[in-house]
């Protein structure tokens, strides 16, 4: 099964190559760290200490893993930390958030026992941790061969996801059998994982380490930059339209430009793409809508203060801004992707706002509204989705009280739900605090290599 899923491999990269060159020549975007997605990577020089191997996909992940990578860091300083990330955001992301605390940032490498191999042997982990589920068949399965202990964190099956798993569950039986420990965000999650065939006694339940995330103190020196470059201040409220994918920057300008005309407050809106090679499309967006607007990128001017519609055109930055915004709108659950993380603004204290395709975080939605917690739009299409988000909006700027006591409740939420991070790493201690074995494992790896290299 290994051999046909090699092949599916090679055939899928030769048919969607074309579409790479395409999006590399427009956006740059698989260009970045492509020898090192082959494995060309300088090697770690660990001179004995174990290393952890942390891999993340892209910007949510590498924000759940800040405070595991913290706690690592303080009960095990010994030991070195490398980060991967799949996508060019998340590795953006992660080379500012961990540039004080990874030996080494790197793309996660193709899938192929060779260029597997070349990467192990620069890494040379002891551990490896795999964030949410990200399962590469043949990666897990050298690292089995090599004994490298694996686990999954912060675990999480959908109900799409395990369809799609169960048609091919004899495979993903085999593949599951290479994990150490997995570490689950809820008992569904669990269980999910146990029907594919893991063994149960593997499972462990932490709850989400996002609510622990959404805890971690922001740089206020960027949060001061933004509140005073661009007059952030109660006069004018600020509503943040965060991690947006299309049709949804449209839809937000429009719902604005309603609420501008009814609205005695004058608020003022700031979009955040999910993507940054939308940005260049957003902005063009933006420029015919009408309404005066500044990019966080442009040089500072005094338009800054008084524009209408501000850009965050810039990768990391967000959670710096959500303080500021009491009204923040999560993006990609408009616009059919499933969502995205609602529990940094919530633990900023902000009225959140959600769409109604929100599947990648169902349990935390589905917990926020039991709590009456945040406020979520039914399926609608574009123009009624303009009319509802525009009617939310402006209840909330014209009620504060409603508006703080949505706030509160979501605040409190993310503060009851905390913990997920010392779980995790009380079930990670076992295979966190072995020693060493990179002198061995190197030596051995160069020998079943040595026709590879």
């Amino acid at each position: 099964m290994y051999v046909i899923y090699s092949l599916l491999l090679g055939l899928a990269f030769l048919i969607l190559l074309p579409r790479f060159l395409i999006d590399a020549f427009r956006h740059g975007k698989y260009v970045a760290g492509f020898r090192e997605r082959l494995g060309a990577l300088s090697p770690i020089a660990s001179e004995g200490r174990p290393v952890v191997w942390i891999h993340c996909v892209s910007v949510g992940e590498t924000q759940a893993a800040r405070p595991l990578v913290q706690s690592i860091r303080e009960r095990f300083p010994e030991t070195l930390i490398a980060i991967s990330t799949i996508t060019v955001t998340g590795q953006n992301l992660a080379r500012e958030v961990f540039k004080e605390d990874a030996a080494k940032v790197f793309y996660f490498p193709f899938d192929w026992r060779w260029v597997v191999r070349r990467t192990l042997r620069a890494i040379k982990p002891d551990t490896v941790i795999v964030m949410e589920t990200e399962l590469w068949p043949g990666f897990l399965r050298e690292c089995q061969r090599q004994q490298i202990p694996v686990a999954l964190v912060n675990g999480r099956l959908s109900e799409t996801s395990f369809r799609r798993y169960r048609m091919i569950k004899s495979f993903m039986t085999r593949v599951l059998e290479s994990l150490t420990v997995a570490v689950m965000q809820t008992e569904a999650d669990a269980e999910r994982l146990r029907a594919l065939g893991i063994d149960a006694s593997k499972i462990v339940i932490s709850g989400s380490l996002k609510f622990d995330a959404g805890n971690l103190p922001v740089t206020d020196s960027l949060t001061t930059e933004f509140r005073e470059r661009f007059d952030l201040n109660d006069e004018r409220p600020l509503v943040l339209a965060a991690s947006t994918h299309a049709p949804e920057e449209q839809i937000i300008i429009d719902a604005f430009k309603q609420i501008v005309a009814k609205s005695s407050t004058k608020p003022r809106l700031m979009i955040a793409p999910r993507h940054p090679e939308r940005f260049a499309e957003v902005a063009a967006v933006i420029e015919t809508s009408g309404l005066s607007w500044a990019r966080r990128s442009a040089a500072q001017s005094p338009e800054d203060a008084r524009s209408q519609v501000i850009l965050l055109d810039s990768i990391g930055e967000l959670r710096s801004v959500y303080s500021l915004a009491p009204i923040v709108f999560v993006g990609g659950s408009i616009a059919q992707t499933g969502g995205h993380n609602i529990i940094e603004p919530a633990a900023a204290g902000a009225a959140v706002i959600t769409g109604a395709h929100t599947h990648n975080f169902q349990v935390i939605v589905e917990t926020f509204l039991q709590a009456g917690a945040i406020v979520q739009l039914p399926p609608l299409s574009d123009w009624k989705a303009t009319m509802d988000l525009a009617k939310v909006i402006s209840e909330l700027l014209a009620n504060p009280a409603r508006r703080l006591e949505l706030g509160a409740r979501a605040r409190e939420l993310v503060n009851e739900n905390r913990g997920a991070t010392e779980r995790t790493l009380q079930s990670l201690a076992p295979i966190l605090s072995q020693p060493a074995k990179v002198t061995d494992r190197a030596a051995s790896l160069g020998a079943r290599c040595a026709p590879i290299a």
